[in-house]
């Protein structure tokens, strides 16, 4: 029987965990899909719109009551964002050093460019932090990975604020940690939309039809998901209890889990993305 937790706080959306942080003016230097997506997650969660400034030099269409400025502002914010591409970063570095301070700390969103890269080109900030949430923050339920370098303690409970008003906040001891973290947070929707969409044309091919097979295959994932965050029990447990001796989920499972084939096949997906982000850090070094 599949028994069901339903401890306090644990399925709460960003918006019901956030906390007031103390950065009070954010500046968004590159306003993408990333970075957009943590903006709605953050205003769901009630953070005030004009907290942010975004700036782009050829103008943006930004959610309302948020500021957009073309030129670079003349004060120093309590945070800047970072989603500009990679290579991007030495560009803007210049006009963003404008931007900050002593008490300024930098969030940056750009795979492979580690804290060492990040500090060479913000000497004097405050603190410099990886984070890395995925498209679900819009949604307050993104899982955050983040590593920081010279943050006090009341910098670290802002970024922590930040995080969890996206979902939840995941800090790591090691930054060594940190593209494998991303492989698996960042980049696993991607994986799972595929995952997903096999499972359709699976069904699809032995004889439903398309669209039925894809309606039913996003509808059990969700479901299985949330069941998942809130059961007591492990996935692999819960997988062992749906799946009765010599019954269809068991003959399902067989082939899933023949020679570990699934495990190898996610193991190889995971190191191919953990190490493409060593590679983007490796040629960010060099660079810089």
């Amino acid at each position: 029987m599949l028994r069901v937790k339903r401890e306090a706080g644990l399925m709460q959306t960003g918006a019901a965990r956030y906390r007031r942080a103390m950065f009070e003016k954010i500046l968004i230097c590159g306003f993408g899909t990333m970075t957009g997506a943590m903006v709605e997650g953050w205003l769901r969660a009630g953070i005030p719109a004009d907290t942010f400034t975004v700036y782009h030099p050829r103008g943006k269409e930004v959610p309302e009551g948020v500021a957009l400025v073309t030129e670079w502002p003349g004060t120093a914010f309590d945070a800047i964002l970072l989603g500009v591409k990679p290579h991007m970063l030495d560009d803007v570095a210049p006009g963003l050093q404008k931007c900050s301070g002593s008490h300024t700390v930098i969030l940056s969103v750009l795979a492979g460019i580690e804290l060492a890269s990040l500090r060479g080109r913000f000497p004097d900030v405050g603190g410099v932090v990886r984070f890395m949430p995925n498209l679900a923050c819009a949604l307050g339920k993104a899982p955050n990975g983040l590593v920081a370098e010279g943050l006090d303690t009341a910098g670290k409970a802002n970024v922590t604020a930040l995080a969890e008003a996206l979902g939840s906040a995941e800090w790591l001891e090691e930054e060594a940690q940190f593209d494998l973290v991303t492989a698996l947070a960042g980049s696993g929707p991607g994986f799972v939309y595929r995952f997903i969409d096999a499972l359709s044309a699976a069904a699809a091919g032995l004889g439903l039809p398309q669209e039925q097979a894809e309606r039913l295959s996003l509808q059990m994932v969700e479901g299985a998901a949330a069941l998942a965050v809130q059961s007591p029990h492990a996935p692999g447990e819960l997988a062992r209890r749906v799946a009765s001796p010599g019954g269809m989920t068991q003959a399902g499972l067989d082939v899933l889990d023949a020679d570990e084939a699934l495990v190898s096949l996610l193991t190889d997906t995971l190191k191919a993305a953990r190490d493409r982000g060593a590679q983007m850090a490796e040629q960010a070094r060099e660079k810089g």
